[in-house]
């Protein structure tokens, strides 16, 4: 092979390696991650016990209990 087949070779052994060494998460990812995903279940928790989303499923409940079959 020339001197590019080479290159070639080289560049995929280390894209091949760069790949493999990764082996999870560090520690400021984890905190990180904990951090998104306590914030988004506080934003979920306020959005679900809101007045207007509980009025909604009570009427949703209502309507669905009140229809005949």
């Amino acid at each position: 092979m020339g001197a590019i087949g080479t290159g070639i070779r080289r560049t995929q052994a280390r894209i091949t390696l760069a790949a493999l060494e990764d082996d999870g998460m560090s520690t400021a990812e984890y905190a990180i991650g904990t951090i998104a995903a306590a914030a988004f279940g506080a934003i979920l928790y306020t959005v679900v016990t809101g007045d207007n989303i509980v009025s909604a499923l009570t009427g949703i409940i209502d309507r669905a209990l009140s229809t005949s079959v």
